[in-house]
C-alpha cells in the first residue's frame, strides 16, 4: 500500500476514510470508469487521474464556465490530476513508477491502443504483480462484440431498456440520466473492494472485467424473469404499472405534478382517505385486478381530484395518510430538497479556478469509518509536479519532462493543491 501525502487532503477536518493508504490510478475517460474511481476516492483512496495533454473527453463537453465543463466537474471529485503523454516512449518510465505505487488501476482503453500504451493487465503486472486491474468495456472483454465502441445509449438498446421505456404505441425513449454508466461505476467499485479483500487473504491481485451491457442485463432481472418463467414479454406502460393500479403522474391546481402509486390494498385505502373519496366502495375498484381492468376510469377520477389541491397541499395530505407519493422535482428543486441536503448529497468545495463549487456527495454512509469529499474536481494537470516529486523526480528532471511535453501541468497562477 502507498502512503497518501498530506497535501492531497484539502479538508483536514475530514476523516481519511476506510480506504486511506490505497492508491488508485484512474486511466479511464468519460463516466463509468472514472466515477467508479471517484467512489473509491470518496472512501479515502488516493485517486490519481492520468490524462493526456488533450484530457478526459468529458473536459470538452457540456455546460462551461471559465473553461471548466460540468460533465468532468460532476464526476471527478476526490482526485489528483497528472498529465502524461503515454504515446511517447519516455513516458513509460513515469508510468512504471506510478504503477509500482498503485493498488488499483482502472481503464477503459480498448486494444490495440491498450497494449500500445502499456496499460494491459499483463503489462501493469510487470510493475506491480499484485495489482488489481479493472477494465471497463461496453459489451465485454471478449466475445462477438468485443472491441466495439459503446456508450450508455447503446447498452440501453442491446439490453432491452429502450424497448420498455416510454408510452405505449410510441417510439422508444432513451433514459436521459446515464443510469447504465452509473450502475457500471458501482460494479467497478464493488469489484475493486472485493479484490482488495481477496488480496489481503492471498497476497494476489487479479484482473476484473466490467461491461455496461452486463450491468444493464443485471438490472433487467424482473423483465427477464417474467420471460424465463412463462415467455411473457413486458410491455411499455409509460408511468403506469403492469401489475397494479393506480400508478402515475397527476396534475395539481397550481400547474405542478405529483407521483402516486398504490401497489397494495392498504395504500389504495390510504389514498382514498387522503383524497376524501369513497372509491374503495366502488365495485370497479374493489381489488387490484378490478382496478387494472378499469384503470382508465380510475386514472381520470384521480387526475380530476388532484386538481382540487396545490402540489404542496396534496403532498402533505398524502404523506399524512401514508401514501406512496413524490413531487416531480426539477434540478433546482432537487438541489434544495431537505432530505437530499440532510443526507449530505450536496457538498460545498472550493475549486482552485472557479471558487465555491457544489458537487454531489458520498452515497454510501459508513457510520464507523465514513467517507467524505476532501478534494474538488482537479484542474487538468493540477497535481503533476506534486505527484512526480512524490515518485522521486527532482526539480530538474520534472522541468526536463515538461520541456519535452512528456508531462504537463495546469496553467500558471493556480495552486497545485
Amino acid at each position: 500500500m502507498s502512503a497518501i501525502p498530506q497535501s492531497a487532503i484539502a479538508n483536514p477536518q475530514s476523516q481519511p476514510g476506510p480506504l486511506a493508504g490505497i492508491r488508485v490510478l484512474d486511466l479511464a475517460t468519460m463516466l463509468a470508469g472514472p466515477y467508479g474511481a471517484t467512489l473509491l476516492g470518496d472512501l479515502g483512496a488516493d485517486v490519481i487521474k492520468v490524462e493526456s495533454h488533450y484530457g478526459d473527453d468529458s473536459r470538452h463537453l457540456g455546460p462551461e464556465r471559465d473553461g471548466e465543463r460540468s460533465p468532468f466537474l460532476s464526476i471527478n471529485r476526490n482526485k489528483r490530476a497528472i498529465i502524461l503523454d503515454l504515446t511517447r516512449p519516455p513516458a513509460s518510465e513515469v508510468l512504471a513508477r506510478l504503477a509500482k505505487t498503485a493498488d488499483i488501476v482502472i481503464t477503459n482503453v480498448r486494444d490495440p491502443a491498450l497494449s500500445r500504451l502499456g496499460l494491459s493487465y499483463e503489462q501493469v503486472c510487470e510493475h506491480r504483480p499484485d495489482v488489481i486491474w479493472i477494465g471497463v468495456t461496453a459489451f465485454g472483454a471478449d466475445g462477438p462484440y468485443a472491441g466495439r465502441p459503446g456508450i450508455d445509449f447503446l447498452a440501453q438498446g442491446f439490453a432491452g431498456l429502450l424497448a420498455l421505456n416510454g408510452e405505449p404505441d410510441r417510439p422508444p425513449v432513451r433514459v436521459t440520466v446515464p443510469l447504465v454508466d452509473v450502475m457500471t461505476s458501482l460494479l467497478v467499485a464493488n469489484g475493486a473492494l472485493t479484490a482488495l479483500h481477496v488480496r489481503t487473504q492471498t497476497g494476489k491481485g487479479q484482473r476484473i472485467d466490467v461491461a455496461l451491457l452486463d450491468a444493464l442485463v443485471h438490472a433487467q432481472c424482473s423483465g427477464l424473469g417474467a420471460y424465463f418463467l412463462n415467455g411473457e414479454v413486458i410491455p411499455k406502460t409509460g408511468n403506469r404499472s403492469q401489475y397494479f393500479s393506480p400508478s402515475g403522474v397527476y396534475p395539481t391546481a397550481d400547474g405542478k405534478q405529483v407521483v402516486i402509486t398504490c401497489p397494495s390494498e392498504k395504500f389504495f385505502r390510504n389514498l382514498c382517505q387522503a383524497l376524501e373519496v369513497t372509491w374503495v366502495e366502488d365495485p370497479r375498484f374493489a381489488s387490484i385486478e378490478q382496478r387494472l381492468r378499469n384503470e382508465d376510469d380510475l386514472e381520470r377520477l384521480i387526475a380530476k381530484r388532484c386538481q382540487d389541491f396545490s402540489q404542496e397541499e396534496l403532498l402533505q395530505r398524502l404523506v399524512d395518510h401514508d401514501v406512496l407519493t413524490a413531487p416531480i422535482n426539477g434540478i433546482p428543486e432537487v438541489v434544495q430538497d431537505p432530505q437530499i441536503r440532510h443526507n449530505d448529497m450536496i457538498v460545498a468545495t472550493r475549486h482552485p479556478k472557479l471558487g465555491p463549487l457544489d458537487v454531489t456527495g458520498v452515497p454510501l454512509h459508513l457510520h464507523g469509518t465514513p467517507g467524505s469529499v476532501r478534494l474538488s474536481p482537479p484542474l487538468h494537470g493540477q497535481h503533476t509536479e506534486e505527484i512526480l516529486s512524490e515518485l522521486g523526480y527532482s526539480r530538474d528532471e520534472i522541468a526536463a519532462l515538461m520541456r519535452e511535453r512528456i508531462v504537463g501541468t495546469n496553467p500558471k497562477g493556480f495552486p497545485s493543491s
